[in-house]
């Protein structure tokens, strides 16, 4: 005879588990990691834009400081590059001055024709060599006279110049680019007191005519 056991039977042979099919899963409530960031974030990038603002002043600035001493420099070097110009523009004249001389003696031995044999070729070579170094002569008769660059040694009238005029060159001027080392030395003619050029004298005959008509038969 089978005894039966009271409240179990085949289907019952395993306990009672709740499945997940019967039961809804509760709502995953978020954590605070994976919520939204923590004021802490945000504090972080504010601090890390601060520090780039101030790395791009600083850089607005070390470069402003590079590009003034560059332009500081070339400034030192043009100068520097000026005076030793200026330098060597100054020993050339001194020395060229120091032969002035020298030539004004080649000049009038040329005007008196003594300048011939080995003297002739020692003074052409002078000349070439002081012109490679820059020296200029100027000075001739019948320039308007100006008194920077020339010096009246002598002084007189004449009837046939409209103006002061040099009529006469003493002694040549020299200069070294725009540096005159030495003036011309001349003889200079003023018109004569009162008296009226030639084109002048024509006008005022010419209008005088005009005025009077022509004269009557």
């Amino acid at each position: 005879m089978t005894e039966e056991t009271p409240g179990f039977d085949e289907q019952s042979q395993q306990p009672d588990v709740p499945s997940d099919e019967t039961e809804p899963k509760a709502a995953a409530t978020p954590s605070p990691e994976e919520g939204a960031a923590p004021a802490g974030d945000s504090g972080q990038e504010t601090a890390l834009v601060a520090q780039l603002d101030q790395a791009r002043s600083a850089l607005g600035e070390r470069t402003a400081d590079l590009q003034r001493l560059q332009a500081e420099f070339q400034n030192y070097r043009r100068r520097v590059e000026r005076d030793r110009v200026a330098v060597k523009e100054v020993a050339i004249a001194n020395l060229l001055t120091e032969l002035l001389p020298v030539l004004d003696d080649v000049g009038r031995a040329r005007e008196h024709g003594e300048l011939v044999g080995g003297f002739k070729s020692v003074a052409e070579s002078l000349e070439t060599i002081i012109a490679k170094m820059g020296l200029q002569q100027f000075g001739k008769e019948g320039e308007p006279f100006d008194p920077t660059i020339h010096e009246a040694l002598m002084h007189s009238y004449a009837p046939d110049v409209t103006e002061t005029t040099c009529v006469a060159i003493l002694q040549p001027g020299y200069r070294i680019g725009e540096r005159t080392i030495r003036p011309a030395r001349v003889a200079v003619a003023e018109p004569q007191p009162g008296a009226q050029p030639a084109q002048a004298e024509d006008a005022t005959e010419a209008g005088e005519e005009k005025d009077n008509g022509p004269e009557e038969g």
